[in-house]
């Protein structure tokens, strides 16, 4: 028996990257899915963004290791999309038990091209979390069962060494930053209900936010940046894998778990013990 036999997960940005690899970590633990993505491109973003072939090899992943799955386009941004989501997996699994806020972009670009890159991130990174937790949570509450609610934040939602202050990015060390206010706020508030909130907040992940020929011409553009040692991790890897966060966020959404809570968990291999 899986560790999260018979749980249901709520993921956004499910599509490919981090919450493909957390859909089907949760399934081969027994878990049934609820998949969410926007499945289509935001114009500040310079790299491509997933689409809806990538959110059907999602489910073609999680059927493939037995699992159950339930897949929706809907924006993190748009509040009566995500609830449209949310009620098809209640009518399918009848509950949700965990809620995976993942869904994330990076508008990396120079100054003077983006001002738009600020409300997008925000809106995306910051916003659309809090909106993924209204939707979810009230069902959760009168379910009277506990949960777990898993925020992906970032190394950078914990310090800012690295980033430059062009819009898109400084919003995405703002809105990184704002879902730990968020995450302490709702396990505070949560705890009566045993549902246990927390925060997760990986180094640079091998996914294709970053692993693009666009990011790639970011970091030659600032070279003070990504050659910088404060850039690099202290452990011998430039990047981890989306299944070292997902193996991390498994355990917090399992029993194993069961008082952990209002906790900032980093996957860094050390990147902020320096």
């Amino acid at each position: 028996m899986g560790r999260l036999e018979g749980k249901v997960v709520f993921i956004t940005g499910a599509a490919r990257g981090q919450g493909r690899s957390h859909a089907v970590r949760f399934a081969e633990e027994g878990a049934s899915v609820v998949a969410v993505d926007i499945c289509e491109q935001v114009p500040t973003v310079f790299y491509p963004m997933a689409t809806k072939d990538d959110l059907d090899e999602t489910v073609a992943m999680v059927e493939a290791v037995d699992g159950r799955i339930v897949a929706k386009v809907a924006d993190v941004r748009d509040r009566a999309a995500l609830q449209d989501a949310h009620e098809a997996g209640i009518r399918e699994f009848g509950h949700i038990d965990t809620v995976l806020a993942n869904a994330g972009i990076m508008p990396v670009l120079n100054e003077g091209e983006q001002e738009q890159a600020w409300f997008d991130a925000i809106d995306t990174l910051l916003t659309g979390v809090w909106q993924t937790m209204e939707v979810c949570l009230p069902t959760m509450i009168e379910r009277d069962r506990g949960g777990s609610v898993l925020i992906t934040s970032s190394a950078a939602g914990l310090s800012s060494i690295g980033l430059n202050t062009t819009p898109g990015t400084a919003a995405y060390s703002a809105a990184k930053h704002g879902v730990v206010g968020l995450m302490r706020l709702y396990a505070s508030q949560l705890a009566r209900h045993s549902i246990r909130v927390n925060t997760v907040h990986p180094t640079g992940v091998n996914t294709p936010m970053i692993a693009n020929e666009p990011y790639a011409a970011f970091c030659a553009e600032f070279p003070e940046i990504a050659g910088s040692p404060n850039y690099q991790n202290p452990m011998p890897v430039p990047l981890i894998e989306p299944v070292d966060v997902s193996n991390a966020l498994v355990y917090l959404a399992s029993d194993e778990a069961r008082y952990v809570t209002g906790v900032t968990f980093p996957v860094d291999a050390g990147y902020l013990n320096r």
